[in-house]
């Protein structure tokens, strides 16, 4: 199992839960972005760079990722995608996207997007907080434990 993250859109609190986690498990963290940053020396993180582009990062991501491999997005379309190659995606606020749950997130993601192209304010996500990175660090924790 590898785990790979949409490293662009990810909070610098996930990145830092995830670099503790891939040396406490020796598992592989690749974070793919199309911009550089800090990754930690350590033979269990390594930083993929794409080109810039819309989508550019996530496509590499659906690309590479085989069956039994974790990713970390918010990203409900590339969610998808990953899930129909055999992943499973975890967002950065800790919630499990499976194939189980994925239809309906893509459909309210769906709705709420045309209501944004009708003018309609639906507003946007919370600000990141010190419950959203307890919930990520939780879930992964459990994901690991059960399938590390």
């Amino acid at each position: 199992m590898k785990i790979w993250v949409d490293a662009d859109a990810c909070p610098k609190p996930v990145k830092e839960i995830l670099f503790r986690a891939a040396d406490r498990v020796q598992v592989e963290v690749i974070l793919v972005a199309n911009s550089g940053m800090f990754v930690p020396q350590s033979r269990w993180v390594r930083l993929v760079r794409v080109r810039p582009g819309f989508d550019v990062a996530d496509n590499y991501i659906v690309k590479e990722v085989e069956v039994g491999d974790l990713v970390i997005t918010g990203d409900i379309p590339m969610a998808a995608e990953v899930i129909k190659s055999g992943g499973i995606c975890l967002s950065p606020r800790g919630e499990l996207m499976t194939e189980a749950n994925i239809q309906g997130r893509l459909t309210m993601r769906n709705f709420l997007e045309e209501l944004r192209s009708s003018d309609v304010q639906t507003g946007g996500p919370p600000p990141f907080s010190q419950r959203d990175r307890q919930n990520f660090a939780n879930e992964l924790d459990r994901y690991l434990r059960e399938n590390g």
